[in-house]
């Protein structure tokens, strides 16, 4: 098997703000398989500041790290998204077209998936723009980036929600990328709360057990783990943190978290435990985001999942994924820009 691999730096079209920082642009790498005149194309896109696996030298070490993966894909389970890429790689060296990886009814269009509408963090003016428009797309799950402005802007961006729209009507979710700190975070969840909020997303920093799970027994909120899976590897790891801290929901992004294989051990260990999930891309190109959406249309899907990433930049590679009154659709009457590759 040969394989090659492809840089491309993704330009955001606005700065992307979340409380670790404001986003620019996001280096990814195309890992392409050729075997007996098939191809597999998966999307390698590790997050600095974030990825578990990101170091300033990612690039140099990838030829070694593909050749290891090649050979055995559990080798490089402590790079994931390395693992995701290849992953993805090797499932669309299989099948027919080249962009698919999990053959289905989302491939066919059959079976378009409901997401979340993603409000941005930025000033309050912004913020709010931000959430009328995914209201007039018609989203009726939004979600909104915390914990870097005022937070009394942020309840009132919450109250104008919930002003003109129950909670039957519009679900609210939030994420606070672990901006609240230990002292303050139970009366900020409390004034959440009262906006009959869904859910929020790592409230307080990751490697708090402790705190997280005695929270999540005290929380008015629901409580969602997400940087708290990152960098946790192994059966035995997954049913120990879940054990301990006990949380309502787990957040699911497989170029942080490794293979799908190991996000449908996640699953499997959270589903016994009686905890719920969702899934969401983690500001992957495309390529990326096609493959995260056609292997969570696997399965039956009761929550909103956090897929409409594929917005987000100018030189995104050209899809047939779109966006529709708030689901992900794969339209196959649009062609993907296979140039690229």
């Amino acid at each position: 098997m040969k394989y090659s691999i492809i840089p491309h730096t993704l330009q955001f079209k606005f700065a992307a703000g979340t409380s670790r920082g404001v986003m620019h642009q996001h280096k990814v790498w195309y890992v392409k398989l050729e075997k007996l005149g098939k191809i597999g194309i998966g999307e390698i896109a590790p997050l600095p500041g974030l990825s578990c696996d990101w170091s300033e030298d990612f690039g140099d070490k990838l030829p070694e790290l593909i050749e290891k993966g090649l050979e055995n894909l559990s080798s490089v389970t402590a790079y994931p998204s390395v693992a995701m890429g290849l992953h993805t790689a090797l499932l669309s060296l299989e099948n027919d077209n080249v962009f698919t990886v999990f053959p289905g009814d989302f491939v066919t269009g059959k079976q378009p998936i409901l997401i979340n509408g993603l409000v941005w963090m930025n000033d309050k003016p912004t913020m709010l723009r931000q959430i009328d428009e995914k209201i007039k797309a018609g989203f009726t799950c939004i979600k909104l980036k915390i914990g870097a402005i005022n937070f009394e802007d942020e309840i009132t961006l919450l109250k104008h929600i919930r002003t003109h729209f129950s909670a039957n009507d519009i679900e609210i979710r939030v994420d606070a990328n672990g901006a609240f700190p230990i002292t303050e975070v139970l009366s900020k969840l409390e004034k959440l709360a009262q906006l009959e909020i869904h859910s929020i997303e790592q409230p307080i920093k990751a490697g708090q057990l402790d705190e997280m799970a005695q929270l999540c027994q005290t929380s008015p909120l629901p409580i969602a783990l997400d940087e708290e899976l990152i960098g946790v590897f192994g059966l035995k790891e997954q049913k120990e943190l879940l054990q301990h801290i006990q949380p309502q929901y787990i957040i699911l992004k497989p170029t942080l978290l490794g293979s799908f294989e190991t996000c449908n051990s996640w699953i499997e260990t959270a589903t016994t435990a009686g905890i719920d999930w969702w899934a969401t891309s983690a500001l992957e190109s495309n390529i990326g985001l096609n493959a995260i959406a056609q292997w969570v249309s696997t399965f039956e899907l009761t929550l909103p999942q956090g897929l409409g990433t594929g917005q987000l930049y100018h030189n995104n590679v050209p899809s047939p994924l779109e966006i529709d009154h708030g689901y992900l659709k794969y339209n196959q009457k649009t062609a993907w820009d296979f140039e690229k590759f």
